[in-house]
């Protein structure tokens, strides 16, 4: 019975370091998306500035997605980390 008490303590050790780990994940693919999505609208304001606006909004609506998502992505791992 020890055994199996020592398995499950072990198993949720590498649960909580699986979930630190994917949370760092998680922060650095958002951060890397939103970093893509603020070069890639610079870019297309410098080269068309009539179109700052649309692409501004579109920006910022991508941005927001991202951050869904991590925050997602977060939640679960500190779920993994709780349980």
């Amino acid at each position: 019975m020890s055994i199996l008490q020592e398995t499950a303590a072990q198993g949720t050790e590498l649960a909580k370091m699986g979930a630190g780990i994917g949370a760092g994940l998680v922060a650095i693919g958002a951060a890397s998306g939103i970093g893509r999505i603020g070069a890639a609208a610079n870019e297309g304001i410098a080269r068309q500035p009539e179109a700052a606006g649309d692409i501004r909004g579109g920006s910022i609506i991508l941005a927001a997605l991202i951050e869904g998502v991590s925050l997602f992505g977060v939640v679960v791992t500190l779920l993994i980390a709780l349980a």
